[in-house]
């Protein structure tokens, strides 16, 4: 391995065009090729943000000599094309959430990669920013007791068309996938898996969840309140209670450079620990030190994280009676 990471995109969308920007501020990295289903496509991109190679297919990307380890930038549906077509090519993989459409097709990606001794993580950002990080060492070192309460929310108003990709089944649409698994990977982060998830929404007339909200159940005594929404545009605010005290997380939660600690009897107390460029950058640093490492999960993202997460929202999805085209019943 050289001394840069050198970084393969595959696909050239929005979240994309985000992480290659903060790629490009990290000195030991390099992006070296994109690759999406069409050339014209790549070759935008590419010319955007002065990549060398543009592939008009992501095979041609996964089978890139010159690329490390590759970015998965497309819509959840195709997670796991994407990913397993990486993988069986050699290639480490850093695939956006939602993960996988469901936990089975999870467990498929990391069992592909536990096999072939390959890298692969979660590009869930938020396990990867230092204030959150700053949080969960505060809370493990006991600074509020043990947590009793999480409550967090991610909402956006829209209005989301009905021909659009937030709202096509096909597509893994529906507020959970892109928003909710925010509030509940937050959750478990500092919960771990729930022992019980009672779920209530609102479908939209194509079948996927437009309104969710979700009670997360501990035997330990702690719940989890959090909500999920394409029809509304909520506070996107989070904290974290017990005995000692509480966290606050200001908007945007899951992205924060402060929170902070508020106890009985004592003044407020402010924890300011900024993220680099659009706080993407933090989880392509993790990644890249796992490869020089030889590591094949991350101990911020480790797998059993997504899997539990990935299992809880298909727990949410039965309840609330929405299901992809294609899964089992």
């Amino acid at each position: 391995m050289s001394s840069k990471i050198r970084w393969g995109i595959l696909a050239t969308g929005g979240i994309a065009a985000t992480f290659t920007e903060d790629l490009l501020t990290l000195p030991d990295a390099e992006v070296v090729a994109v690759g999406s289903r069409t050339a014209a496509s790549a070759r935008a991109f590419a010319d955007r943000y002065g990549i060398p190679c543009a592939h008009g297919t992501w095979a041609d990307l996964a089978a890139d000599p010159d690329v490390d380890i590759v970015y998965v930038a497309t819509p959840h549906h195709a997670h796991r094309e994407a990913t397993a077509l990486c993988l069986e090519a050699g290639k480490p993989v850093l695939c956006e959430k939602a993960f996988t459409l469901n936990e089975p097709d999870a467990r498929y990606l990391v069992d592909l990669a536990e096999q072939r001794g390959l890298f692969l993580m979660e590009a869930m950002w938020m396990r990867c920013n230092p204030a959150i990080l700053k949080l969960a060492e505060l809370v493990a070192d006991g600074a509020i007791g043990d947590v009793r309460t999480v409550q967090a929310d991610f909402g956006l108003a829209g209005p989301f068309p009905a021909d659009g990709r937030m709202r096509d089944p096909n597509l893994g649409g529906g507020a959970l996938l892109d928003l909710g698994v925010y509030p509940i990977a937050f959750a478990q982060l500092l919960l771990g898996a729930p022992d019980s998830v009672a779920a209530h929404a609102l479908l939209t007339p194509e079948g996927v969840d437009a309104n969710t909200g979700m009670l997360f159940g501990y035997d330990s005594g702690a719940h989890a309140t959090l909500t999920c929404s394409i029809t509304s545009d909520t506070a996107a605010r989070a904290y974290v209670a017990g005995p000692g005290g509480r966290f606050e997380l200001p908007p945007v939660f899951f992205r924060p450079d402060h929170f902070t600690l508020h106890r009985e009897g004592a003044e407020p107390e402010e924890f300011r620990v900024p993220y680099h460029g659009n706080g993407m950058a933090h989880e392509a640093v993790e990644a890249m030190r796992c490869l020089r490492e030889g590591l094949t999960e991350s101990p911020l993202v480790p797998w059993r994280s997504t899997l539990d997460v990935m299992a809880t929202m298909d727990e949410i999805r039965r309840q609330i009676g929405v299901r992809y085209p294609g899964e089992n019943a």
